[in-house]
């Protein structure tokens, strides 16, 4: 006789074990919801909720907030509120290491309906399941094993529309874990009580039994936040390679640039640089009162920078030209103009997972020269790429030890949008706090975004 099923409870145990020191994870509505109440609220994950909030943990909080399936939730300390916009950029950007959902059925493929679909008979209603399996390095299905009527929800083919092709890597159910590959389905463990004949009796999918088969197992690990501060800037920007792609903050004055950053840049000496900035170093030459500004300059006049996209490359003054000018006059460097927002919107798309947009700004103008036009409405549009990078500098006031950055001012500019678009993102700021220091209606840049941050030395000096 077969043993008797894991309650969710267990199966979410089970399911944290997939977690790591790190891990942005997204939580699918139905029982993976359940997984933030399974952990120490002492932190090491970012649970993601499609509502909008960052780093939330179980109902033993004292909280009056709750998530779609009406459960009551709070924060962790340095979790953060965001909005359902910035959640689908995480999801759909790349951000999401793990994403765990109840589907209704998954089929041997990997091919997944979620619960939500099959529970609205000839509607397609998949809410955020879509967003979350596409987005995520890995999708987790955590579910019953069987339905309520007795029918396998493992099975060879789906027989509702599918929501998700070939998106799922690893099923928990309550009798059950096992892995999809491109061989099929390959069993891994069983729940206490179970045999392999038993689980195939009630599969309707060819399974493949793993030689290292074993008994599940309910241990909780204890993660801890990773370590993400650096003492100065060049520890923090070291493995930059040869011909890496920078995003560098500021908007044209001194203020809000990573000035310590960029030092350390330069001094690291790295070559083949292709820059990612509104300018490509004009506040120097503006003068703004002060000789010697700290900017892009500094790199080009090291011989760095092989290429600049901007939006305002060149000097206010004909008669004193930017030591980028001088560079791409004596052909040294690259030049791609960006009208300033359609940066800002390739480089938020490049962040948010959204290949390319349409849009009419430069449309008939020599910005529009050998890209893809479209007439919509009777208006003419050309298509715009987003915009990725490999390492992304900017200039905070505060942040929390997780990575949380809220900004001053006007500094504000580009920085919040560049984070989000780059393999490795290193923040300058003036003070370090514990998390839960900074409100979470104030942290602006979430820290799963964050992965280096620096102090910046009170006695730097922002000029040469």
């Amino acid at each position: 006789m077969p043993g008797t099923p894991l309650d969710p409870a267990a199966m979410a145990r089970r399911a944290a074990q997939e977690l790591f020191s790190g891990a942005v994870a997204a939580l699918g509505p139905g029982l993976p919801r359940r997984l933030p109440s399974q952990l120490p609220a002492s932190g090491g994950v970012w649970f993601l909720a499609d509502g909008g909030a960052v780093g939330i943990q179980g109902p033993e909080s004292d909280t009056n907030a709750v998530d779609a399936d009406g459960n009551t939730v709070g924060l962790l300390s340095g979790g953060a509120f965001t909005g359902v916009v910035e959640i689908a950029g995480i999801l759909r950007g790349g951000h999401t290491d793990l994403a765990f959902l109840q589907p209704a059925q998954v089929a041997a493929n990997g091919d997944f309906v979620h619960w939500t679909t099959a529970a609205t008979p000839g509607l397609f209603a998949p809410g955020p399941a879509v967003d979350m399996a596409y987005g995520s390095s890995r999708v987790v299905a955590l579910m019953p094993h069987q339905s309520q009527q007795g029918r396998s929800n493992i099975v060879e083919r789906c027989g509702l529309p599918v929501d998700g092709a070939g998106q799922i890597d690893i099923i928990i159910t309550d009798v059950a874990v096992m892995t999809v590959g491109p061989a099929g389905l390959e069993l891994l463990e069983l729940a206490p009580g179970w045999t392999v004949d038993e689980v195939t009796a009630i599969t309707d999918a060819p399974l493949t039994v793993s030689s290292d088969l074993k008994e599940m197992t309910f241990d909780v690990p204890v993660l801890k936040p990773p370590d993400k501060i650096y003492p100065t800037a060049v520890d923090a920007l070291r493995d930059v390679p040869e011909g890496a792609t920078i995003n560098v903050d500021g908007f044209a004055g001194p203020g809000g640039m990573a000035h310590y950053l960029m030092v350390g840049l330069r001094d690291l000496g790295v070559k083949g640089l292709k820059l990612i900035s509104n300018t490509a170093g004009v506040a120097r030459v503006s003068g703004f009162g002060t000789p010697n500004i700290i900017d892009h300059s500094i790199l080009v006049e090291n011989n760095q920078v092989a290429k600049a996209t901007a939006s305002y490359p060149v000097s206010p003054s004909a008669s004193r030209p930017s030591a980028f000018e001088e560079a791409y006059k004596r052909g040294e460097t690259e030049l791609e103009v960006v009208p300033q927002g359609t940066l800002a919107e390739r480089l938020r798309c490049g962040g948010a997972g959204v290949a390319a947009f349409y849009t009419p700004t430069g449309a008939g103008t020599l910005l529009a020269e050998g890209k893809e036009a479209r007439t919509i409405d009777g208006k003419e549009y050309i298509l715009e790429m987003g915009l990725r990078a490999d390492f992304c500098i900017i200039r905070g006031h505060k942040a929390d030890t997780l990575g949380n950055v809220v900004y001053k001012g006007t500094s504000r500019n580009f920085n919040p949008v560049m984070a989000t678009t780059a393999k490795i993102t290193v923040v300058e700021v003036d003070e370090i706090v514990a998390p839960g220091q900074l409100g979470p209606e104030e942290i602006v840049t979430p820290g799963l975004y964050i992965d280096r941050i620096v102090v910046r030395p009170s006695d730097f000096s922002a000029y040469l």
